[in-house]
């Protein structure tokens, strides 16, 4: 009985949270790429987007009036901030000509520069 080793409770408490946790890098996190809903796996693709197309280079508008404020007000979001290509699809040349006329029909009071309250 002498022999034995007997360890307290707070010896044995490291070694106890190194096992619950590791110290290193973390494994792959569940949902993540390859996992199960990921590409390649059982769920495949969920849904296909369609490329977004230039409304002004289909319809071969080559000039943006700020004077046509029906227009203009598709693309100003309901707050006064003007959408982002990424959300139209709008071409950069088209949303460079875009923010232009928004910006020129505003300083004129054709457009609002913020909602009202």
């Amino acid at each position: 009985m002498a022999d034995e080793i007997t360890t307290t409770p707070a010896a044995a408490a490291p070694s106890e949270r190194s096992s619950e946790r590791p110290s290193g890098p973390r494994g792959p996190r569940p949902g993540g790429p390859g996992g199960p809903g990921g590409p390649g796996g059982p769920g495949g693709r969920k849904f296909f987007r369609r490329k977004k197309v230039c409304k002004f280079c289909t319809e071969k508008i080559d000039a943006i009036s700020y004077r046509d404020v029906r227009l203009l007000q598709g693309f100003v979001a309901e707050r006064g901030k003007i959408v982002p290509r990424r959300l139209t699809g709008v071409c950069t040349t088209h949303q460079r000509k875009l923010s232009a006329a928004i910006k020129q029909a505003r300083n004129i009071a054709l457009l609002p520069f913020a909602a009202r309250y």
